[in-house]
């Protein structure tokens, strides 16, 4: 991995509209460009593939986020998918993944 923190990481988002698209395209770009908490660019490069594209990797994105936003919406419900998914988070050296791994933002 020497030398691999700079070279272009493509994020593969799911398009939903010509409006929101380009919001969140806007807002990608100026956290890449460094607007964020570290002050430094980061070398990604989004990708917005079209629904009917039907990619996988974003079936299972679909997947994970439904369970995690129940985690958050309905904390007392049962989710066994987000009890296998939570051990995968980073959870910082205090062992919680709220605010680590997980960011939850309006």
């Amino acid at each position: 991995m020497n030398g691999q923190h700079e070279t272009k990481t493509h994020v593969v988002c799911e398009a939903r509209g010509a409006k929101e698209d380009d919001d969140l395209e806007l807002a990608f770009r100026r956290v890449c460009d460094g607007d964020n908490r570290t002050g430094k660019p980061y070398p990604f490069e989004i990708v917005i593939n079209d629904k009917k594209a039907n990619t996988e990797g974003l079936q299972i994105c679909d997947l994970m986020a439904r369970s995690i936003g129940l985690s958050v919406l309905r904390p007392e419900q049962g989710n066994r998918a987000f009890a296998v998914l939570r051990g995968k988070f980073f959870s910082g050296a205090s062992g919680a993944i709220e605010g680590n791994g997980l960011k939850i933002v309006p």
